[in-house]
Parts: C-alpha cells; sequence; structure tokens
C-alpha cells in the first residue's frame, strides 16, 4: 500500500542549506526534483531576501553545476538549479530509489521533507541508504494512505448515492417510514418511479459488492 513518510535532516546535511550560511533568515521550499542525465533538477522558492543574493548563496557549492531564475512573485523568487549527481546526498538519494518527493522546507535549523513511496519497503530502502552514507534523517511520520474510494462508493453510481443518501437522511428505511417516495421524488426532481429505480439499484449494487467479498461456505 502507498506510504507517505516525513523526515528531518539538519541544515548544514543537505546540498541547499549552504545557502543558510550566508542568507540565515530565508526559508527555502523545494517543489520537485526533475532526473536528468547524470544530474539532478530542483525547482525550489527561496523567500526572505534579493535574487541577487541567493545566487551568489547557492553557488558556493561544488555541486551546483547552473543556477537559473525562473519565475518571481513579490518577496519570493522560483529558481531551477542543476545539481550533479556525483555527491551522496538526499538529493541524489532519493533519485537513486525513485521515491518521489511531495515537499520539502528548509530554515537555518532544518529541512523537513514528505516523500512517498508504493509501500512501506521504498521507504525503508530510502531510509536504509541515507543511514548508508551518513546521513543524519529523524523520522518523524510514517502512514499508508488509505483508498480514495470505499468499495460500496465504488458499486455506487452518482445518482444512486445520491437517492439512498437522501432516503436514509429523511428516514425512508425507519419502520414506519418518515418519508415517501413522492416527497423524496419532488427534492430530487423526477418521479417517485425513478427514485425507486435508483434506490433499488442502489441497494443491489451494494449487496452484490458487499456479498460477494464473503467467503461462502457449504
Amino acid at each position: 500500500m502507498a506510504t507517505e513518510a516525513a523526515f528531518t535532516v539538519p541544515s548544514d546535511q543537505f546540498p541547499l542549506g549552504t545557502v543558510f550560511n550566508q542568507l540565515p533568515d530565508v526559508t527555502v521550499k523545494l517543489e520537485r526534483l526533475i532526473p536528468a542525465q547524470g544530474t539532478m533538477i530542483p525547482y525550489f522558492w527561496v523567500r526572505g531576501t534579493k535574487v541577487d543574493d541567493i545566487e551568489s548563496a547557492f553557488t558556493e557549492h561544488p555541486g551546483v553545476k547552473d543556477l537559473r531564475l525562473v519565475d518571481s512573485v513579490e518577496d519570493e523568487y522560483l529558481l531551477r538549479l542543476e545539481w550533479a549527481m556525483a555527491h551522496d546526498d538526499v538529493l541524489t538519494i532519493l533519485a537513486e530509489t525513485r521515491v518521489p518527493l511531495i515537499e520539502a522546507i528548509g530554515t537555518n535549523k532544518q529541512w523537513t521533507f514528505e516523500i512517498r513511496g508504493d509501500d512501506r519497503s521504498d521507504i525503508s530502502a530510502f531510509h536504509e541508504r541515507c543511514q548508508e552514507v551518513g546521513i543524519p534523517i529523524t523520522l518523524t511520520k510514517l502512514h499508508a494512505l488509505l483508498p480514495v474510494e470505499t468499495a460500496t462508493e465504488a458499486a455506487l453510481t452518482e445518482t444512486q448515492q445520491e437517492a439512498l443518501v437522501l432516503a436514509y437522511e429523511r428516514g425512508y428505511f425507519e419502520s414506519p417510514r418518515e418519508v415517501t417516495l413522492e416527497a423524496l421524488g419532488e427534492e430530487l426532481g423526477i418521479s417517485q418511479q425513478a427514485v425507486g429505480s435508483r434506490l433499488r439499484g442502489g441497494i443491489r449494487n451494494v449487496l452484490g459488492s458487499t456479498l460477494s467479498a464473503l467467503t461462502v461456505r457449504p
């Protein structure tokens, strides 16, 4: 099952952290990484300084091959960086293990990363590789992603779900019933025959989905 994790790294242990040597008050938001031939291309926002200061602060690291300003919004600057893959760091290990980056935010104290793996073993492989090369990462969150849609929702059409929810909320399934098909139809803008058809179809689909998952015993 797909798994998301969050972890922290001391600022001086991450390549882009060199910016804080000259600009300790800025905030850096790493948005995406694009692997390329022999390089990694991070796109990131920097807030809290002028663009000329950013360029000089980043280019002091030997892994930086090229730095370009892409866009700016008020006091935030979007930059594109070409990073050499010759160094063992978080950027190269993300590329090596193919773990997608959701977001990373850096300050002069630490970097906080959010990543996603196809399953928990992907996160473990990334964590173990960081430990192998001596990167002191601290895992702060780990959780599996729940399916976006439940089995019951998947079994229903949109109109069936709408009719079932309304009927349940209005008390149609109570004994005695608290609402009629005619009243439900008026609220939905359809005939009572159409409401009955949607309810029957929806109930049939839900029962079919639920019962098919049960083990039938002789």
